[in-house]
């Protein structure tokens, strides 16, 4: 019933931004905590940002702690996650995922983003 699908995903310079995009639908989507991971080429998925539906709580890995900002829309569902000052290293697949950070529940098929040197 719940359906993740990202967006905004490119390729930028060093120090720029992107703002990604995740719509979500779902009739008990509001139960669940939204988060971001990511995944690059030769290396294990890792965390990046966490939010709550309920609370308005956020969560952010330390290697992008004070760089990017996960935000939510409640009326229409949607959670972004703004990433400024990038670095070569924040390339990666990032993908949108609801439920637990430890165990999500649902996945969106993730959104390519490409920072060059």
């Amino acid at each position: 019933q719940v359906q993740l699908v990202e967006s905004g995903g490119g390729l930028v310079q060093v120090g720029g931004s992107l703002r990604l995009s995740c719509a979500a639908s779902g009739l008990t989507f509001r139960l669940y905590s939204i988060n971001w991971f990511r995944q690059a080429p030769g290396k294990e998925r890792e965390f990046v940002a966490a939010i709550s539906w309920s609370g308005g709580n956020t969560d952010y890995a330390d290697s992008v702690k004070g760089r990017f900002t996960i935000s939510r829309d409640n009326v229409n569902k949607m959670v972004y996650l703004q990433m400024n000052s990038l670095k070569p290293e924040d390339t990666a697949v990032y993908y949108c995922a609801a439920g637990p950070k430890v165990d999500p529940d649902y996945w969106g098929q993730g959104t390519q983003v490409k920072v060059s040197s």
